[in-house]
């Protein structure tokens, strides 16, 4: 399920390694609503770096998956972001719009995952 977001970038962490294969990198936004909301995406594999180029502050659109998955009678809830772009002048300037140019394919085979309590 393809969606996406505006808001301002709140934090972004470190990469992680989370095992020889497979690394991850999160980052939350603040919408910009009456009740402002923080929403943690996560970058997984070579999108890792997308978030690179933000600073916090700065006003962004997350494209985005929903992903849900079941580990141990538990459920969980990613947010896959597979594109960040620049809103506002800034975005006028030609900067931060990065690819892919057409939404990545969405996989149910997440075995990777399988083991992994989050």
């Amino acid at each position: 399920m393809a969606l996406e977001i505006e808001g301002t970038l709140h934090k972004k962490f470190d990469e992680q390694n989370i095992n020889a294969t497979f690394k991850k990198r999160e980052f939350v936004v603040e919408t910009d609503e009456k009740y402002p909301q923080l929403i943690k995406f996560e970058l997984v594999q070579e999108r890792c770096s997308l978030i690179d180029e933000f600073s916090t502050g700065d006003k962004l659109k997350v494209e985005f998956n929903l992903k849900g998955r079941e580990w141990n009678e538990k459920y969980f809830t990613n947010l896959h972001a597979w594109r960040i772009s620049k809103v506002g002048p800034a975005a006028e300037q030609g900067g931060g719009n990065f690819p892919p140019a057409e939404e990545p394919p969405v996989s149910n085979d997440e075995a990777y995952l399988d083991d992994l309590p989050f």
